[in-house]
């Protein structure tokens, strides 16, 4: 009977960008999915993990079954933990080096012999982790991108190389050319 529900219980990877903001909004989704039923693996990098750890304690990752974190290495040095980490190397660390172990996290879920969980049935990924994509191709396992930011900003991302291309951006200072309001 266990097995059976096991089968059946959608199984979602949730992956936010490594950024304070981007991981709440993450999980809050993460646990309305669970609330519908899903089995959910939220992932975090290591250094992340560790400061949710101190911030809600030890215990606090505990206690679902169905609810389970999971931690991969960003590649980045070692760093003060508290403070935040420079966002910029971690872009470029998070391109280079979250795929070969987000892709060894997805087979370690998907192998029924060392995992007690479900298969993975979709990956729900921040926008801006791109790996996850190259990941979800890789395992032929469908995706979803959520987008934490607003849909203005969103818009600024999306329409930024043809606003520069047109000379709109960047927005040219008017009190520094001389102008008076």
């Amino acid at each position: 009977m266990v097995l059976s529900i096991l089968a059946t219980k959608p199984h979602a990877v949730c992956i936010p960008s490594p950024a304070q903001g981007h991981i709440k909004s993450m999980i809050k989704l993460a646990k309305l999915l669970h609330g519908k039923g899903f089995h959910i693996t939220f992932v975090n990098t290591e250094f992340n993990h560790q400061r949710l750890l101190k911030s809600r304690g030890h215990d606090a990752m505990n206690g679902l079954p169905d609810f389970r974190f999971e931690s991969i290495p960003d590649g980045l040095p070692p760093s003060n933990e508290n403070a935040t980490q420079d966002v910029a190397a971690l872009c470029e660390a998070a391109k280079k080096n979250l795929l070969a172990p987000f892709n060894d996290l997805l087979d370690k879920l998907n192998d029924s012999a060392s995992s007690d969980a479900p298969p993975v049935t979709c990956i729900v990924s921040d926008g801006f982790m791109l790996v996850a994509i190259d990941a979800a191709k890789m395992h032929r396992i469908p995706i979803a991108l959520f987008f934490t930011i607003s849909a203005c900003s969103f818009m600024g991302f999306k329409q930024f190389q043809a606003l520069h291309e047109k000379g709109l951006t960047p927005l040219k200072d008017t009190y520094e050319q001389g102008e008076n309001f």
